[in-house]
């Protein structure tokens, strides 16, 4: 473990959010396949709820590292989710109607830009040390 903390945090939030990342894609991609792609929103609603859990975890206790404070923090992480999630319908809402189209590429560079916005946001507020 101590070798894994001598890596910077936003190589770790890299390596733990490609992880999490993966695994929100799995599930939104599951989600599109069950219930179809033309309630894709719904699929992304789905997918930020039950990733939430595990890349709190992961946030937690293998990027930030921090001690203690699990509602607090938790509390605070559903602020950022929520304002990756916005970001999220944002972004996917205009590459799926104006430049995509297809609800599988577009979702995945949603991620990919919504992670950047999110990292900031779980350093300078969720998981910030005093």
């Amino acid at each position: 473990m101590n070798t894994w903390l001598k890596i910077p945090d936003y190589i770790r939030f890299i390596i733990i959010g490609s992880i999490n990342a993966a695994i929100s894609y799995l599930i939104y991609a599951l989600a599109v396949f069950v219930i179809g792609e033309h309630h894709y929103q719904l699929c992304v609603f789905l997918q930020w709820g039950l990733s939430s859990v595990i890349s709190y975890l992961n946030q937690k206790f293998f990027v930030f590292c921090t001690k203690g404070n699990y509602v607090k923090e938790y509390l605070k992480c559903c602020t950022t989710w929520g304002i990756s999630y916005l970001l999220n319908v944002v972004i996917l809402e205009i590459f799926v109607r104006y430049l995509i189209k297809n609800v599988y590429i577009a979702q995945f560079i949603s991620l990919f830009i919504v992670s950047i916005s999110t990292y900031i946001l779980f350093k300078c507020f969720a998981f910030k040390k005093n």
